[in-house]
């Protein structure tokens, strides 16, 4: 059957994700992703002044431009649909056609967005095995490689803060700092994938402006766990930002009156403070899911909690969909790891719900 409907199983498994019919009471834990508007950000929406963004004329996109500038002490950012476009963006302003950008192994970047520095702009990717995901500084050096008659050179060193891949790492401002400077000393920018960049601010009680000081670019998103519905941010110097704007209308990301979807955006700014409870929900579940025998849980310290069945003699396939009998959706995260992803729309009696849940399913 051609076209895309629900079903009553699983239709598909798109990397990490699984798409399928929710029942009531489920509780999702896939990803921060699936958060719904509260009213605050329905209202936000509705109450809205719009107007023509790709003019330059909707006063709600260009106030949350301006305010998500200040929030990371950029000079300017652009309202983009996706994160994945924001970091797709950032890459083809910083570079040139047939560069090397270099990038942690495990990176989104590298791992979930569909090669698409090779697709939209001629890049090609070095990767390293990165210590929490942030290449030290000996080896951001070692994979820097010259432009000659040869090689096309380094055009662009991109980091992750959080790191999803490597279980929400936060990485601090001192690590961030140190592979952007031998990058930097090597006339290399460094962007920034921030798409849980206020995980990382609030877990290490630290500025997002002090977080991203060291780097040219950012992205971070405003759909995953500041919970609005739709939309990213990217940020950097004016100069980048009127280049990132035009291509974002190469990519097909520039919107009309889209103050309908940025006034909820406005509103997830205010969610930052929030986020600690995400952080304790998730400590409380690794906590719960550790007492289950075989089941190995890597201490969370954001968001997220990364689970390794392997123990247990199942894969990670049979764990997710043990899981989802029982009433809990997780991700697929490896052969044997799942990934429980705690956020604004699940509270502590979901957790200890869901870790009940799961004990009668993995035990």
């Amino acid at each position: 059957m051609s076209g895309i409907g629900w079903v009553d199983r699983p239709r598909a498994v798109v990397g990490y994700m699984t798409v399928e019919r929710v029942r009531g009471d489920m509780i999702d834990l896939r990803s921060d992703t699936v958060t719904t508007p509260d009213e605050a950000m329905r209202e936000a929406a509705a109450e809205a002044p719009v107007g023509d963004d790709v003019y330059g004329e909707d006063p709600t996109v260009n106030e949350l431009e301006k305010r998500a500038a200040e929030r990371v002490g950029m000079e300017a950012a652009l309202y983009v649909p996706t994160g994945t476009m924001g970091n797709q963006i950032a890459a083809q302003v910083h570079t040139e056609p047939g560069e090397e950008v270099l990038a942690d192994v495990e990176s989104h970047v590298v791992k979930w967005e569909l090669g698409g520095f090779a697709v939209h702009s001629g890049l090609q990717l070095r990767t390293v095995d990165a210590d929490r995901g942030i290449p030290t500084p000996g080896e951001v050096a070692d994979a820097h490689v010259e432009a000659d008659l040869h090689r096309p050179g380094t055009g662009l060193c991109c980091l992750e803060n959080t790191h999803n891949a490597r279980g929400g790492l936060a990485n601090g401002p001192d690590r961030i700092a140190a592979a952007a400077e031998v990058a930097h000393d090597r006339d290399v920018p460094v962007h920034l994938d921030g798409a849980r960049l206020f995980n990382a601010a609030v877990a290490l009680n630290r500025s997002a402006a002090e977080l991203v000081a060291p780097v040219d670019s950012v992205m971070f998103c405003l759909s995953k766990g500041l919970g609005a519905p739709v939309g990213s941010m990217l940020a950097g110097s004016e100069e980048f930002i009127e280049r990132a704007r035009r291509s974002r209308k190469l990519f097909g990301g520039g919107m009309r009156q889209a103050g309908v979807i940025a006034g909820p955006g406005l509103r997830a700014l205010e969610n930052v403070a929030e986020l600690s409870a995400d952080h304790e929900n998730a400590a409380a579940l690794a906590e719960g899911l550790e007492g289950i025998e075989g089941v190995a849980v890597r201490p969370p310290e954001t968001n997220i909690v990364l689970v390794d069945v392997e123990g247990t003699g199942s894969s990670a396939e049979d764990a997710v969909g043990a899981l989802r009998e029982a009433g809990v959706l997780a991700s697929r995260f490896g052969e044997t790891t799942i990934r429980l992803c705690t956020h604004r729309d699940v509270d502590r009696t979901d957790v200890e719900t869901a870790v009940d849940r799961a004990v009668g399913a993995l035990a």
